[in-house]
């Protein structure tokens, strides 16, 4: 038997830093059936893009009712508001007698089940199986002998010919001693002049001596509460009410024991459907999840990406959800960023304000997504799967416990190294950023190397350009200030104190990417920036001046 360990993808980080993990957290479930499914997510891994493209399948025939049936969807998510946990109660059913309370939780299970499943044969004819409901029916009528279809429960009378007799009896003698009662007080009433209550009490005032008096002397009666102001006196019971409450006793046991008959007769009819009603939990949560993934993608402007058997990862005009939904609340638009990416080392360079982390975040929010099953934030994307996934960024947590940066960095990326197999994705922020500038330059140039030839897709962002040089390396550089009209830039930070001109310059970057051929195509955007922030013209010149000598 093979012991070999199940594949991992991603670690939590990885997941974290793409913006998987806040995905996942608004996937808006409404059962615990489908919250569980999202908590038991797994990638599809390679081999299986059949099952993936099938999972999309279900994905689009879902956005297709939700068009074409927005009021019977709206009613669906309704019914599954309703629907409860009772795994526990089903797997108690076989060896237990229900409760009156899990008898009413598995009731209202099959009324939900069976609006959702009459919802459901109208508005489509084609769902998988894995979100068809078996009919309960049969139980429900069981649990309903009434067929009132209403969300109620009760041991009622039709259960049990014998149980409706029995109670039939109760009412009969609770009236008997009722009579009997009523007699006694109509006879006080007359010969005390007292006014009693429908339930034969006798309220008295304290401060009422004589009659409180007169009433501890009536043998037919007896104190039975009293407050700061009341003392309350009752009809005691006499010898023909106790024989009514003893056979009234005796029905009652009898009433426990047929009540106790019907619960076990139900519990046991449930338990022989526990197999088909933990089916409708399953399709139901599979539908539950679907159904959320699929309004996600609808409010989040994603769209199925085309999942091919080469290992690629071509995106056109993706997006970072995270970082668009910060920059919807400023008001501020999202720039797309476009990719083409196979096996071997793509580089990205610019400037620090260029935005070459998100897009590095974009390219792995957009793999992660569709391999977990979810359409991608993007205009349309063409996605081979990968056996790994890792996206190196600052780690803040080995800093806190007394590494630094750059011994942080070396540490994960031993990790990556290790755990790199055929079809990977690595996704590397600034590598070596934490050290000095020729060290740092030669390292990146060194795993430039090691990973040129792997089967990997390995992207890295790096503020070396030397560092990308090379016939194999795609190199890609952030468009940047490319295309800024510098003069009207520069009227606009005129006038603006610094947090306004940060924005303003940011708002004239471009954070497309594009290839570069050559070293001599690559703008040098840090100076630019430098420039127009105020350093002074001398500081920029000799620096240009640096960087020529350099070559």
């Amino acid at each position: 038997m093979s012991t070999e360990a199940p594949k991992r993808l991603s670690n939590s980080k990885t997941r974290t830093e793409t913006g998987l993990e806040s995905v996942l957290h608004n996937i808006n479930t409404l059962t615990p059936y489908g919250t569980r499914k999202v908590k038991e997510i797994k990638p599809f891994m390679p081999g299986r893009e059949v099952e993936l493209r099938h999972e999309f399948d279900k994905l689009d025939l879902m956005i297709g009712l939700i068009h074409d049936y927005p009021s019977e969807i709206e009613q669906l998510t309704e019914i599954f508001m309703e629907i409860k946990e009772i795994a526990y109660t089903l797997d108690r059913s076989i060896k237990n007698v229900l409760s009156v309370v899990e008898l009413y939780e598995i009731k209202t299970f099959l009324l939900q089940t069976k609006k959702a499943l009459d919802l459901l044969s109208d508005i489509s004819h084609n769902m998988p199986l894995e979100f068809k409901l078996h009919d309960t029916v049969t139980l429900l009528d069981t649990m309903d002998p009434g067929k009132d279809r209403i969300n109620t429960f009760y041991i009622y009378d039709q259960f049990s010919e014998k149980l409706g007799s029995l109670r039939k009896e109760k009412r009969e003698i609770e009236l008997e001693i009722r009579k009997e009662l009523k007699q006694v007080r109509r006879k006080l009433e007359q010969e005390y002049k007292f006014q009693m209550t429908p339930k034969c009490e006798l309220l008295v005032p304290k401060s009422d001596e004589a009659t409180m008096k007169l009433a501890r002397g009536i043998s037919e009666i007896e104190q039975v509460e009293e407050d700061y102001m009341t003392i309350t006196f009752k009809v005691k019971a006499n010898d023909a009410v106790y024989e009514l409450q003893k056979k009234m006793s005796d029905l009652n046991e009898a009433i426990d024991e047929e009540e106790l008959a019907v619960r076990t007769t139900l519990s046991q009819k449930i338990a022989k459907e526990a197999d088909v009603l933990k089916k409708n939990c399953e399709h139901i949560g599979n539908l539950d999840f679907v159904l959320a993934k699929a309004f996600y993608a609808q409010s989040h402007d994603c769209v199925r990406p085309t999942i091919v058997n080469e290992h690629i990862l071509k995106i056109e005009d993706g997006r970072h959800l995270l970082v668009e939904e910060v920059l919807k609340k400023k008001h501020k638009q999202y720039c797309p960023v476009s990719v083409d990416l196979g096996d071997g080392v793509s580089c990205i360079t610019g400037a620090n304000m260029g935005g070459k982390t998100i897009s590095l975040k974009m390219i792995g929010l957009v793999a992660i997504m569709a391999q977990y099953g979810f359409f991608v934030p993007c205009k349309s994307a063409s996605i081979g799967l990968s056996n790994y996934m890792h996206i190196l960024i600052g780690d803040s947590q080995n800093v806190q416990r007394g590494l630094s940066s750059f011994g942080s960095e070396m540490e994960e990326l031993r990790e990556i190294l290790d755990n790199s197999k055929d079809r990977s994705l690595l996704l590397i922020d600034e590598i070596a950023s934490g050290t000095n500038p020729v060290e740092g330059l030669a390292l990146t140039k060194s795993l430039i190397r090691y990973l040129i030839d792997r089967t990997y897709i390995t992207v890295i962002t790096t503020h070396f350009d030397h560092a990308a040089v090379g016939n194999k390396v795609h190199n890609m550089q952030v468009r940047g200030l490319a295309d800024a009209d510098f003069n009207r830039l520069a009227k606009e930070l005129a006038h603006a104190n610094r947090k306004e001109r940060i924005e303003i310059v940011g708002r004239y970057m471009d954070y497309r990417l594009y290839t570069v051929k050559n070293e001599e195509q690559i703008p040098k955007d840090a100076l630019n920036i430098a420039r127009i922030l105020g350093i002074y013209d001398e500081i920029i010149d000799y620096a240009r001046e640096i960087m020529q000598s350099d070559k």
